[in-house]
């Protein structure tokens, strides 16, 4: 009886397919020689981190996760010295303003604005990323026969804007001008003041809300209030 043998899988490709197979493989091997990560994973330059941001906020909470999914290693921890480095809120600003106004005198347009105010350092005080601003500004038409939908819709762009900036955050945080920094962070200045225990923002203030609004009375707009 004749029996016939089954040729593996890769010998039945052709040339062209055999080169496009080894040439894949030597572009996988490539990436991990260069230290390629997946899309949406930077691990940070330390193990521990302590933030003074309130973690029961919206947007506190939203940046953790975030910070922890881009760096599945990092620990939060609540002693600040026991933390390799420490996130501090040094401003966190939420504000509306009149754009335009229309005949009447109704607000036909406000100006929405966010900024925040940040700083890394090391356990030892040196000033890893020095205080950074980052502002986010967007503009929204009003209508003052339709209050209820326009507030409900500042909300929802406040929430896009606190998203915008925490994404802005993390890339900040995961930069290689960053990890090179805390790696050579005895040569840096150090900021007496971080190591000070830093006041948390007060877990009282109440949320931001735009309420009924006239262009001769804007909503009352808490600098320290919780995202």
């Amino acid at each position: 009886m004749h029996s016939s043998k089954v040729k593996p899988a890769f010998f039945a490709l052709t040339p062209t397919q055999c080169w496009r197979v080894l040439a894949c493989m030597a572009l996988c091997l490539l990436l991990v020689a260069c230290g390629f990560r997946l899309k949406g994973v930077s691990p940070l330059p330390f193990n521990t981190l302590y933030t003074n941001i309130n973690d029961n906020s919206e947007f506190g909470s939203g940046l953790l996760r975030a910070i922890a999914a881009s760096s599945p290693g990092i620990r939060f921890v609540s002693d600040p010295t026991e933390a390799q480095a420490r996130l501090t809120e040094l401003q966190n600003r939420q504000s509306l303003r009149e754009l335009s106004i229309d005949a009447e005198g109704q607000v036909e347009e406000y100006e929405l604005n966010l900024e925040f105010i940040f700083q890394l350092t090391d356990s030892k005080g040196h000033l890893v990323l020095p205080p950074t601003i980052l502002r986010s500004t967007r503009e929204l038409p009003y209508d003052s026969t339709m209050v209820q939908a326009k507030e409900g819709e500042i909300s929802m762009v406040f929430r896009e804007m606190q998203q915008s900036l925490i994404s802005q955050i993390v890339r900040r945080l995961s930069s290689p001008e960053v990890t090179q920094a805390y790696e050579n962070a005895a040569a840096l200045p150090i900021d007496e003041d971080a190591l000070k225990p830093a006041p948390a923002p007060d877990p009282q203030s109440p949320p931001v809300n735009p309420g009924p609004m006239s262009p001769r009375s804007l909503p009352s707009i808490n600098p320290a209030s919780s995202y």
